[in-house]
């Protein structure tokens, strides 16, 4: 195609070659379509690194682990939207990275299903807790300085919101201490995902926690884990009949 318009070009019938500067895609070649999560048996290590990193990435990148919420549904999260009583928590809104103010720092969920109200387990909410502790001093020690009226539940010492950019890096650089392979931060909802199937959990279950609009969605991680889940099950099964069927 190319040649053939060089060709037109020269007989003066084209102007110019439109095919300058294109790029032909490889049909055969094929997209990367495997669900990005960290295996279960890897989070211990992953979030011990991140601990020894840095405390507030290590509670936030939990959390993201045992909820499933997007990073910025949990960047966006103030304290009024904590239930420590009733361990709840409620998913408003969304942090909106970009604002260059402070009124524009929140935003809409991604979609109306986004909006939901999640229960989380005890050991995280007494994590919480403890994290709303060490929060409280950093705001005596640093006081008019501290960033009061945001009331974020994960923040920079200062009490101001944590960049993407930051966020990106010290996964990054968490991913990689911990010898683990590289993935986008989002994987860590996957990774929720996962883990819920994997202790039995239902795709009605998995859809409304993820605030997914449908079950397809759902169906849809469910079938890039299913091969591992059927491995697995059938190990199960095969233990079991072992007992009685020699």
């Amino acid at each position: 195609m190319y040649n053939a318009m060089e060709k037109a070009l020269v007989l003066g019938k084209l102007k110019k070659n439109p095919c300058r500067g294109a790029t032909i895609s490889n049909r055969n070649a094929k997209e990367d379509t495997r669900l990005k999560y960290i295996l279960s048996e890897d989070v211990p290590s992953f979030l011990q690194t991140a601990f020894k990193y840095n405390y507030i990435y290590y509670i936030f990148f939990k959390v993201l682990i045992e909820s499933g919420m997007r990073k910025g549904e949990a960047a966006a999260l103030q304290w009024t939207d904590i239930d420590l009583k009733e361990s709840r928590i409620s998913i408003t809104k969304s942090l909106d990275f970009q604002a260059d103010s402070e009124e524009g720092l929140f935003g809409d969920t991604k979609t109306y299903n986004s909006k939901r109200e999640i229960v989380m387990s005890q050991s995280i909410m007494n994590e919480l807790r403890d994290h709303k502790k060490w929060q409280n001093n950093n705001k005596l020690t640093l006081n008019d300085i501290y960033k009061h009226d945001l009331n974020l539940v994960f923040c920079r010492i200062d009490g101001n919101y944590l960049p993407k950019s930051t966020l990106f890096n010290a996964f990054k650089r968490i991913l990689k201490q911990a010898e683990l392979q590289q993935l986008p931060i989002h994987s860590l909802r996957h990774t929720h995902a996962v883990m819920l199937l994997e202790s039995g959990a239902s795709m009605k279950f998995i859809q409304d926690r993820l605030g997914h609009g449908s079950m397809a969605i759902t169906a849809d991680v469910y079938s890039h884990v299913s091969d591992r889940l059927s491995k697995e099950t059938i190990e199960e099964y095969e233990k079991y009949v072992s007992l009685f069927l020699k």
